[in-house]
């Protein structure tokens, strides 16, 4: 079943169109890799999907809701990292994600058993008691990590859920990422291909707004490659070299 759908969807500003004709569609449980150039409509996309910016044309579906006539139903079901996360630097990490937990309806009576999964799964159990503003990037990161996965939604939009993260913290969380697979459907944008050959089946490529590619890793391989052993970033650089 498809948990995401997408038909030709597009974003214009007067005469720049920031994303043309996307159709693509996420099946339950499925990670799909969302790559593209900086400027190429990634974040765009995103912000349509989880219902922040109206599409100039073109429609999309999350859990069989329209994101335009039902957006409310929507956003219940998808948990959302932008690519700056939306912490308020004041706040401890615990009453941050209280407060984020409030709002999504989180039931009071299971509400400390929440803050204590998504604190365990994102590890940040040992300083949720410390104020946000006082932790380092990566832990920043992993707090915003934690907020979008509060309520377990089925659908998860991470942008660059690894930025910022020292090498030891990358691994950990893609560790987490591929560990939500089957449990969430998600679309994970990231810069760091060889993070999406770990964690992905299948890749969205965009370029100056357009798909370019669409398809598991492997049969891009097999379509593109020259070589038996060629990179998926070869490939990436080789579709968005215009």
């Amino acid at each position: 079943m498809a948990m995401i759908e997408v038909q030709n969807l597009t974003k214009r500003y007067r005469d720049r169109s920031a994303i043309e004709g996307l159709t693509f569609s996420v099946n339950e449980g499925e990670i799909l890799g969302f790559l593209g150039p900086n400027g190429a409509g990634k974040s765009t996309t995103m912000k349509i999907l989880t219902g922040f910016l109206p599409p100039s044309m073109g429609t999309a579906k999350v859990a069989g809701f329209d994101v335009f006539e039902q957006p409310l139903e929507v956003k219940r079901r998808i948990g959302y990292l932008p690519e700056t996360p939306p912490l308020y630097p004041e706040m401890t990490v615990r009453g941050y994600l209280k407060f984020v937990a409030e709002l999504k309806k989180v039931p009071g009576r299971g509400l400390k058993a929440e803050l204590d999964r998504v604190a365990g799964l994102t590890g940040l159990s040992d300083i949720m008691d410390r104020v946000i503003q006082n932790l380092s990037k990566g832990y920043k990161q992993r707090v915003g990590i934690a907020q979008a996965l509060l309520g377990s939604p089925p659908v998860l939009i991470l942008d660059e859920p690894t930025e910022g993260l020292d090498p030891s913290q990358r691994a950990d969380v893609r560790s987490l990422i591929k560990g939500l697979a089957g449990k969430h459907t998600l679309i994970l944008s990231t810069h760091i291909l060889p993070e999406v050959t770990m964690t992905c089946e299948k890749v969205l490529i965009i370029h100056q707004g357009k798909m370019v590619a669409y398809d598991e890793i492997q049969k891009l391989v097999s379509v593109h490659g020259q070589a038996a052993n060629v990179s998926l970033e070869e490939i990436f650089i080789k579709l968005t070299a215009a």
